[in-house]
């Protein structure tokens, strides 16, 4: 009996000394791209729009409160209410807490099972069969304990593998909570800013009104003194009656941009927000745009890492069905007891015991695993080619982004100057009107000239800070940096 033990103990120390070698490929990281810049012009790195200059910031990295760079506290607010209580990002997080629990479940794979039975049972036998008691009943209690141990040394790292995939996949799940929590970010940014431009552009269309309905006023009035006609009059009511009707469907954009930032906040629409109503005037643009080096750029993006983790996971699996095609060995062992009675089941003479060793190796399946370890390394390729799929797309936001930014600030400038033209040809306009120097029809195409302008300055403004928040978010939102601050949800 000695001799067996023995072999056994031996049979195990082979076993762990060549449990070091683990099949399938050891995962290496792709290599950072190697460009030099994003764009394939060099731009100029500042662009310049009324009193205000945009600087591009190559090599510095952007920071983790991006948002904070508008300088407005509502905004903050609202970014703030989002990350705490957004359920996609808590679904999230709910995501991240089950891989981390499914890492931990495949790590058990490493130690020994125990199982312990307890059986009790009532058996009675046949008048024809001798009884097994001492005493020749047919009919007795058997009570039978035993504990069962059982070992598969990871010879060839099979469950190694099965350990790297799940904490892979762990990966997965915190980048993409990454990826969810930028965005969220972002599209909070997004919505508050959009909300605010359509009230500016609510604004100067109340203004316009007011201006027609004054503009009417003093056109009946000039009518009643015999200086113009109907015609004129009805004029005038009908631009008054056209700038009047644009007003609810900006009403309606603006409730619609107050329901998507309730709901990004984890609010019902009733509720609304739960923040103060954003000034568009009150935001203010960052003088300085970092812009992180390209190289970089695999480092920061949670998608890009996600989609590396997902290549790590790939990679492990190949080893998983490899190593399923090779020897396994599984130790076991037995200790327990059987009695007639549950006070005697651990006395000397009711116990019994069992050692031994299993070596299993695959022959014949019909070629199941030859065609999962294919099956496991196309899975492999495709997730390369995810990957590389996933940069290209990443440096094309980033590209767009700048563009963006540069092209802006010039169509910023034309908006403004054509504002103020506008604006000073509608004043001229109806001072000479007044005067009887220029007839009636002038004035309406000024008023229309200068609401369009108007608005179009606006919605400039705010294409230049949703540019400034896509470049934000196309260089990764700084989330390595102040990544437990974004997740207790402060601005």
């Amino acid at each position: 009996m000695k001799k067996v033990i023995a072999a056994q103990l031996v049979a195990i120390a082979l076993a762990m000394l060549i449990a070091g070698c683990a099949a399938g490929p050891d995962f290496v990281a792709p290599a950072a791209p190697t460009v030099q810049r994003y764009t394939a012009q060099v731009l100029d790195g500042e662009a310049a729009q009324p009193e205000h200059t945009q600087r591009l910031a190559a090599g510095q990295e952007v920071p983790g409160r991006w948002w904070t760079s508008f300088g407005s506290e509502p905004l903050n607010a609202l970014v703030a209410a989002a990350l705490a209580a957004n359920p996609d990002l808590q679904a999230a997080q709910a995501a991240l807490q089950a891989a981390r629990e499914n890492a931990a479940a495949q790590q058990g794979l490493w130690w020994p099972d125990a199982t312990l039975h307890v059986s009790p049972t009532r058996q009675r036998v046949a008048d024809t069969l001798s009884s097994p008691t001492a005493a020749g009943a047919n009919l007795y209690s058997l009570h039978t304990a035993q504990l069962n141990v059982g070992y598969s040394p990871d010879v060839f790292g099979g469950v190694r593998r099965q350990v790297e995939a799940a904490g892979a996949q762990v990966d997965v799940a915190r980048y993409q909570g990454d990826a969810a929590r930028l965005t969220l970010a972002a599209n909070v940014v997004l919505a508050a800013i959009s909300e605010a431009a359509l009230r500016a552009q609510l604004g100067v269309t109340r203004e316009l009104a007011d201006l027609a309905r004054r503009q009417l006023d003093a056109t009946r009035a000039m009518q009643r003194a015999g200086q113009v006609g109907g015609a004129d009059v009805a004029a005038q009511e009908a631009a008054l009656a056209q700038v009047e009707a644009g007003v609810p469907p900006l009403e309606k954009q603006v409730a619609l941009q107050r329901n998507l930032l309730a709901v990004l906040g984890g609010r019902m629409p009733a509720d609304g927000p739960g923040a103060a109503v954003l000034d568009f005037d009150s935001l203010a643009l960052a003088g300085t745009l970092p812009v992180s080096v390209p190289a970089r750029l695999v480092e920061h993006r949670p998608d890009i890492r996600a989609a590396e983790a997902q290549l790590h996971a790939a990679s492990a699996q190949v080893g998983v069905a490899r190593a399923a095609r090779l020897p396994n060995i599984a130790l076991t062992a037995t200790l327990g007891g059987s009695a007639l009675d549950a006070g005697t089941l651990f006395k000397s003479g009711a116990g019994f015991w069992s050692i031994g060793a299993d070596l299993v190796q695959p022959l014949f399946k019909g070629g199941a695993l030859r065609h999962q370890q294919r099956a496991a390394e196309a899975a492999y390729t495709q997730a390369s080619f995810q990957y590389r799929s996933v940069v290209l797309t990443a440096f094309q936001n980033v590209a767009d982004a700048l563009h963006a930014v540069d092209a802006d600030a010039r169509a910023l400038r034309s908006a403004d100057a054509a504002e103020q033209a506008a604006r000073r040809s509608l004043g001229i306009a109806q001072r000479q009107w007044q005067l009887g120097a220029l007839a009636y029809p002038a004035v309406l195409l000024a008023q229309q000239s200068w609401q369009q302008a108007s608005v179009a300055l606006i919605a400039a403004r705010a294409a230049r800070y949703a540019d400034t928040v896509a470049l934000f978010q196309a260089l990764g939102g700084g989330w390595t940096d102040d990544l437990q601050v974004a997740s207790a949800g402060r601005p």
